[in-house]
């Protein structure tokens, strides 16, 4: 476990369409989206997710997504792995339990936004955090929306919890 800081703060992005929605996407809804983006954050040499399950965490690019199509520095934390486990651990019985999880508005992008403020006192960008209103702002988000709120994402990994 880590004794001192600072560390390293991650954000790792990919996109889950694997290229469909860049291809797709404006013949669909009017404008091009060049990725669905699903988000973690890595810190203390782990990768934190939120998806269907609830929060879990795997080593970097240890989740059925493979290696990520970016990733974003965000600065380093003094928060050690002990205070962010009880963090994780508090927001996985409340905020970010998996029956919380709304793939357009409670989402992996959410948690990473929250835990990246936690950590940094940043969010995530913008243009992550606004694709689903951007979706949804079109006819055919709007019809697609009863679908997309079925949807979840479990990326894999182990639950912060310690059960699943």
């Amino acid at each position: 476990m880590d004794q001192s800081g600072p560390y390293p703060v991650k954000l790792y992005i990919y996109d889950v369409s694997r290229g469909m929605a860049r291809a797709l996407s404006f013949q669909m809804i009017g404008h091009v989206l060049f990725s669905v983006r699903h988000t973690a954050i890595v810190v203390h040499g782990k990768e934190y997710f939120f998806g269907g399950a609830g929060i879990g965490s795997c080593p970097p690019a240890g989740t059925v997504l493979g290696e990520p199509d970016s990733i974003v520095d965000l600065g380093s934390t003094e928060v050690n792995e002990e205070i962010l486990r009880e963090y994780l651990k508090s927001l996985s019985e409340s905020t970010f339990s998996g029956d919380k999880y709304n793939l357009l508005e409670h989402n992996c992008n959410s948690f990473s936004s929250d835990v990246a403020h936690f950590l940094t006192d940043k969010k995530i960008p913008s243009y992550i955090t606004e694709l689903p209103s951007d979706v949804l702002s079109t006819p055919f988000g709007q019809a697609l929306r009863p679908f997309l709120d079925s949807m979840s994402i479990s990326p894999g990994g182990n639950s912060v919890t310690g059960h699943r």
